[in-house]
């Protein structure tokens, strides 16, 4: 009988600081001694969450290209496959592309080969507390991240006035009634919190899976080579794009910088650690698929 294993899916909107969040359970887990299994899934070609995670350990599997919950379904329960024969993990963490919806991944979760070892399966999604203060991270994909989850964290909110807080948390309720909240800044959560986010029995997931393929069509990356590469310039550049979330790594003479960026709001920082070959010099742009090619309108 397989030893069996608990599951976490992180979901949460382009840009909401999931693998923040992520890298710090994984220090967690490592400090604990736990033998944690990591999937990463990008909407973009770039590696570049394996970077920022410090990536290139045995247990770190990333799927790129596409989204989990559609192209990279059957890669997704055949690399958790491999994952439980080769690693036989203590706990598997599963970060899902900024598009995805929790159930697409839980899905995979029931199949025969992954369902006969996971114990149970909890969905934490990451909400960005200053775009949802602002308006404008609500569409589809993101309520239904926030519907699907047994744990919600409403994260940045540093960046946000303290009184708005009662609001965003009553957003949430409005859209999963009862779900836990907690608030948090670069992804300072207690991870105990997290990992023990509560579970109501294991039960299929349904979900209109054409509805969210065609969902999908309204979002597309590209990878970018931005005209300069000191500090301002990449900061102005990546905010004028008017783009949902863009991210990668620039070399500016000795050093390379990390772009994080989430509508107009950008980070460029010295990034520590290495980088895998192929990374620096392109950062992936997502937008929404009707911006794509046309030109930036915003202030």
């Amino acid at each position: 009988m397989p030893t069996a294993v608990p599951v976490l899916v992180v979901s949460g909107f382009l840009g909401s600081g999931k693998t923040t969040l992520v890298r710090r359970l994984l220090d967690a887990a490592q400090a604990a001694g736990e033998r944690v299994a990591f999937v990463s899934n990008e909407l973009g070609e770039l590696g570049v969450d394996e970077a920022l995670l410090g990536g290139g350990e045995e247990r770190f599997v990333e799927l790129a290209g596409g989204c989990v919950c559609c192209a990279l379904n059957d890669e997704l329960f055949e690399t958790l496959v491999a994952l439980k024969e080769a690693v036989d993990p203590d706990r598997v963490v599963i970060e899902t592309s900024g598009v995805a919806l929790p159930a697409d991944v839980q899905i995979v979760l029931f199949g025969p080969g992954v369902a006969e070892w996971v114990s149970e399966e909890a969905v934490v999604t990451v909400v960005d507390s200053d775009r949802l203060h602002v308006g404008d991270e609500v569409d589809e994909t993101f309520v239904e991240q926030v519907e699907a989850a047994d744990l919600v964290v409403l994260h940045k909110v540093d960046l946000v006035p303290s009184t708005a807080i009662p609001t965003l948390r009553a957003q949430v309720e409005g859209w999963n009634p009862g779900v836990p909240t907690v608030v948090a800044t670069h992804g300072r959560v207690d991870p105990r919190v997290v990992l023990s986010a509560p579970v109501s029995g294991r039960t299929p997931p349904t979900h209109d899976h054409h509805a969210h393929a065609h969902l999908h069509e309204v979002y597309e990356t590209e990878r970018v080579t931005p005209p300069a590469t000191d500090s301002a310039s990449l900061a102005r550049w990546a905010g004028d794009l008017g783009a949902l979330r863009v991210k990668g790594f620039v070399r500016h003479e000795s050093e390379v910088l990390v772009v994080q960026g989430v509508g107009r709001r950008v980070e460029v920082r010295p990034h520590e650690g290495a980088v895998p070959a192929g990374v620096v010099g392109e950062v992936v742009v997502i937008r929404r698929r009707a911006t794509i090619g046309e030109p930036h309108s915003g202030g």
